[in-house]
């Protein structure tokens, strides 16, 4: 059910972006995965805890996932082509993910 569910929304996502751009950046900018993650969490366990901890470590996460909307729109409009321009903004992401772990580690923050 978990994954039907899941697989369902992103679908919806993707047709409607293919009909209207703003409504398909709309519903996927709402964070229908992690609110999804929390509430298959504590269905599963019970634990409002592991939800707070799984809530405090997305928000954090979110932050360098940023680079990514930012860096694919200006490759794709520089005329790099789709896919490397994916794999490009993919992996500054993941070096932004690195540099944050690093930095709020120095600050005690332990995701």
């Amino acid at each position: 059910m978990k994954i039907v569910i899941t697989v369902l929304l992103v679908v919806l996502i993707s047709e409607l972006s293919k009909r209207n751009s703003f409504f398909g950046a709309l519903l996927a900018s709402v964070p229908l995965v992690s609110v999804l993650a929390m509430l298959w969490l504590y269905l599963d366990t019970d634990d409002v805890a592991k939800v707070s901890e799984l809530a405090s470590s997305v928000f954090w996460l979110v932050l360098p996932s940023l680079a990514l909307f930012i860096a694919l729109p200006l490759l794709l409009s520089q005329g790099v082509n789709f896919y490397l321009s994916l794999t490009i903004s993919i992996v500054i992401t993941v070096i932004c993910y690195g540099i944050l772990v690093v930095i709020l580690r120095f600050y005690g923050v332990e995701l």
